[in-house]
Protein backbone atom coordinates (compact mmCIF):
# COMPACT_ATOMS: atom_id res chain seq x y z
CA UNK A 1 0.00 0.00 0.00
CA UNK A 2 2.87 2.06 0.27
CA UNK A 3 4.20 1.54 -2.68
CA UNK A 4 0.85 3.20 -4.56
CA UNK A 5 0.58 6.28 -2.26
CA UNK A 6 4.38 7.01 -3.17
CA UNK A 7 2.97 6.38 -7.15
CA UNK A 8 0.17 9.29 -6.38
CA UNK A 9 2.41 11.81 -4.19
CA UNK A 10 5.24 11.27 -7.16
CA UNK A 11 2.66 11.79 -10.31
CA UNK A 12 1.40 14.72 -8.29
CA UNK A 13 4.65 16.22 -8.09
CA UNK A 14 5.33 15.27 -11.58
CA UNK A 15 2.23 17.32 -12.70
CA UNK A 16 2.78 20.20 -10.35
CA UNK A 17 6.21 20.53 -12.11
CA UNK A 18 4.62 21.49 -15.87
CA UNK A 19 1.87 23.35 -13.62
CA UNK A 20 4.87 25.38 -12.52
CA UNK A 21 6.73 25.60 -15.46
CA UNK A 22 3.69 27.03 -17.35
CA UNK A 23 3.09 29.62 -14.16
CA UNK A 24 6.82 30.78 -14.21
CA UNK A 25 7.01 31.08 -18.15
CA UNK A 26 3.86 33.52 -18.19
CA UNK A 27 5.15 35.74 -15.58
CA UNK A 28 8.56 35.90 -16.86
CA UNK A 29 10.46 33.99 -14.11
CA UNK A 30 13.80 32.27 -15.93
CA UNK A 31 15.42 31.53 -12.83
CA UNK A 32 12.08 30.01 -11.61
CA UNK A 33 11.81 27.96 -14.44
CA UNK A 34 15.45 26.66 -14.53
CA UNK A 35 15.27 25.76 -10.86
CA UNK A 36 12.71 22.97 -12.39
CA UNK A 37 15.46 21.44 -14.55
CA UNK A 38 18.57 19.51 -13.03
CA UNK A 39 22.00 20.53 -13.94
CA UNK A 40 22.51 18.52 -16.76
CA UNK A 41 18.97 19.47 -18.46
CA UNK A 42 18.43 19.28 -22.32
CA UNK A 43 16.07 21.24 -23.79
CA UNK A 44 14.73 21.41 -27.55
CA UNK A 45 12.21 23.15 -28.60
CA UNK A 46 12.44 22.40 -32.02
CA UNK A 47 14.36 22.52 -35.87
CA UNK A 48 16.49 26.17 -35.97
CA UNK A 49 16.23 26.86 -32.32
CA UNK A 50 19.95 25.14 -30.76
CA UNK A 51 19.52 22.45 -28.37
CA UNK A 52 20.14 23.57 -24.33
CA UNK A 53 22.79 21.29 -22.90
CA UNK A 54 23.44 21.92 -19.09
CA UNK A 55 21.18 24.36 -16.81
CA UNK A 56 23.81 27.44 -17.74
CA UNK A 57 22.67 27.01 -21.59
CA UNK A 58 18.58 26.52 -20.81
CA UNK A 59 18.96 29.50 -18.81
CA UNK A 60 20.22 31.79 -21.57
CA UNK A 61 17.76 30.32 -23.92
CA UNK A 62 14.69 30.86 -21.64
CA UNK A 63 16.04 34.88 -20.64
CA UNK A 64 16.52 35.52 -24.28
CA UNK A 65 13.16 34.18 -25.40
CA UNK A 66 11.29 36.05 -22.48
CA UNK A 67 13.52 39.24 -22.80
CA UNK A 68 13.52 39.62 -26.46
CA UNK A 69 10.66 37.68 -28.46
CA UNK A 70 7.52 37.44 -25.68
CA UNK A 71 5.77 40.39 -24.53
CA UNK A 72 3.21 38.37 -23.08
CA UNK A 73 2.49 34.39 -22.99
CA UNK A 74 -0.01 31.55 -21.44
CA UNK A 75 0.57 28.06 -21.24
CA UNK A 76 -2.04 25.72 -20.65
CA UNK A 77 -0.70 22.36 -19.62
CA UNK A 78 -3.33 18.84 -19.93
CA UNK A 79 -3.66 15.40 -20.61
CA UNK A 80 -0.04 14.77 -18.50
CA UNK A 81 0.80 10.79 -18.81
CA UNK A 82 3.84 9.77 -16.81
CA UNK A 83 5.40 6.48 -17.03
CA UNK A 84 7.98 5.42 -14.22
CA UNK A 85 11.06 3.94 -15.51
CA UNK A 86 12.02 2.95 -11.89
CA UNK A 87 11.77 4.62 -8.32
CA UNK A 88 14.14 7.50 -9.65
CA UNK A 89 13.45 7.81 -13.16
CA UNK A 90 9.88 8.63 -15.30
CA UNK A 91 8.84 9.70 -18.81
CA UNK A 92 6.12 12.13 -19.52
CA UNK A 93 4.36 13.83 -22.06
CA UNK A 94 2.19 16.70 -21.20
CA UNK A 95 -0.19 18.64 -23.87
CA UNK A 96 0.08 22.23 -24.61
CA UNK A 97 -1.92 24.97 -25.54
CA UNK A 98 0.27 28.12 -26.14
CA UNK A 99 -0.76 31.80 -26.78
CA UNK A 100 2.23 34.37 -27.48
CA UNK A 101 2.15 38.04 -27.41
CA UNK A 102 5.35 39.10 -29.08
CA UNK A 103 7.18 41.94 -28.61
CA UNK A 104 7.74 43.16 -31.96
CA UNK A 105 4.34 43.65 -32.62
CA UNK A 106 4.06 40.53 -34.91
CA UNK A 107 -0.12 39.02 -34.82
CA UNK A 108 0.18 37.03 -31.92
CA UNK A 109 0.87 33.10 -32.40
CA UNK A 110 -0.83 30.09 -31.07
CA UNK A 111 1.09 26.46 -30.83
CA UNK A 112 -0.73 23.20 -30.30
CA UNK A 113 1.41 20.63 -28.84
CA UNK A 114 3.23 18.41 -26.28
CA UNK A 115 6.16 18.44 -24.14
CA UNK A 116 7.92 14.89 -24.27
CA UNK A 117 10.24 14.54 -20.95
CA UNK A 118 12.60 12.71 -18.93
CA UNK A 119 12.01 13.51 -15.04
CA UNK A 120 14.76 12.78 -12.80
CA UNK A 121 13.99 12.42 -8.92
CA UNK A 122 17.17 14.83 -7.49
CA UNK A 123 17.25 14.92 -3.38
CA UNK A 124 13.89 13.90 -2.72
CA UNK A 125 12.58 16.28 -5.68
CA UNK A 126 11.25 15.64 -9.53
CA UNK A 127 13.14 17.45 -11.87
CA UNK A 128 12.86 17.67 -15.64
CA UNK A 129 15.90 15.92 -17.43
CA UNK A 130 15.29 16.71 -21.01
CA UNK A 131 12.51 18.23 -22.54
CA UNK A 132 11.45 18.15 -26.43
CA UNK A 133 8.38 20.42 -27.79
CA UNK A 134 6.64 19.08 -30.23
CA UNK A 135 4.15 20.62 -32.51
CA UNK A 136 0.34 19.25 -33.96
CA UNK A 137 -0.22 22.50 -35.27
CA UNK A 138 0.47 26.39 -34.92
CA UNK A 139 -1.38 29.68 -36.00
CA UNK A 140 1.10 33.03 -36.51
CA UNK A 141 4.02 30.85 -34.43
CA UNK A 142 7.46 32.44 -35.02
CA UNK A 143 8.37 29.49 -36.16
CA UNK A 144 7.26 27.72 -39.19
CA UNK A 145 9.06 24.29 -38.71
CA UNK A 146 8.59 22.25 -35.39
CA UNK A 147 9.12 18.69 -34.16
CA UNK A 148 5.95 17.10 -35.44
CA UNK A 149 4.18 14.89 -32.54
CA UNK A 150 4.41 12.07 -34.56
CA UNK A 151 0.56 11.37 -35.80
CA UNK A 152 0.00 8.58 -38.16
CA UNK A 153 -0.71 9.42 -42.00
Amino acid sequence: MEHDSTRLADRHAIAELFHAYARHFDRNEPEAIVALFTEDATVDYGPGVATAHGIEEVLAGIRHGLSTIFAATSHHVSNISIEFVDSNNATAVAYVYAWHRYRDGAPDGHLWGQYHVRIRLHADEWKFAELVLKAAGSSNFHRAEMHPIGRRG
